[in-house]
């Protein structure tokens, strides 16, 4: 790039850059707090959803949850590779975090983070049988579809590539989530999906942040975001509204 641009304007403008030798002290901490979020949010709604998995009703649905299982804990481990490279400290990870565990279902974390875990609070909350585990899948998988095509363009370009790959896969979890769906409702569940949607919404909701968050613009200069919260919470709004039209009307 130019000398006399700075890395900022770079980024703002669209730039790129591919490796921790570029990334100025600020942008490397935003950078490494969105990976942290990911991995744990992944590594957490893994280990939750690993605990479910011989609830399912048959073979089929017990190879699906095991896969979401297995992907996850390998987009984790793609990411945390990247946050390696930054000189993250990352045997936190290896086996002495208690990924699995839950508050209590309907305690409240607010917009508090609990120590030393940066999950997405809605992987905070237990989930109760497999009925809640699907309509929890599908929920947050639509969530985490748009959150992921954001990031995944976000102007650090190994994370952005990664991200990209990773949103196939959970593209396809999510589907195999409405498909569960689809069955457990023509199994007459309808009633208890429609009370697990009532109970996650506003859980899921409160993972796209605060709809007029003061670091966005912050971030956006950096190229690691580009649209806004309520933008982002209105395409999940729109999207969750259609795969769930038979559930909630």
């Amino acid at each position: 790039m130019p000398d006399d641009v700075s890395i900022q304007d770079y980024l703002e403008k669209g730039g790129k850059l591919s490796a921790p030798d570029n990334t100025p002290p600020r942008y490397r901490a935003e950078l490494l707090r969105i990976m942290a979020s990911f991995v744990d949010s992944e590594l957490a709604g893994a280990a939750g959803f690993a605990d479910i998995i011989n609830d399912g009703p048959g073979i089929a649905e017990r190879i699906a949850a095991s896969r979401i299982v297995l992907e996850k804990f390998d987009h984790a481990e793609r990411v945390l590779k990247i946050m390696g490279e930054f000189g993250a400290n990352i045997e936190r990870y290896q086996n002495i975090h208690p990924w699995s565990s839950r508050i209590g279902r309907d305690e409240d974390l607010g917009g508090d983070r609990l120590d030393g875990d940066m999950r997405l609070n809605v992987f905070h909350h237990p989930i109760l049988d497999w009925t809640d585990a699907v309509t929890m899948n599908v929920m947050m998988g639509y969530a985490t579809i748009i959150q992921l095509k954001e990031l995944s363009q976000c102007s650090y370009q190994p994370l952005a590539e990664a991200f990209a790959e990773i949103l196939v896969r959970e593209m396809r979890h999510t589907e195999l989530g409405e498909e569960g769906l689809n069955k457990l409702l023509a199994a007459g569940e309808g009633a208890a999906i429609a009370k697990s949607v009532d109970y996650w919404r506003p859980r899921v909701i409160a993972s796209f942040g605060a709809a007029a968050s003061p670091r966005f613009e912050m971030l956006r200069k950096l190229g690691l975001r580009h649209t806004p919260n309520d933008a982002l919470l209105k395409q999940w709004e729109s999207a969750v509204r259609m795969a769930l039209a038979n559930v909630v009307g």
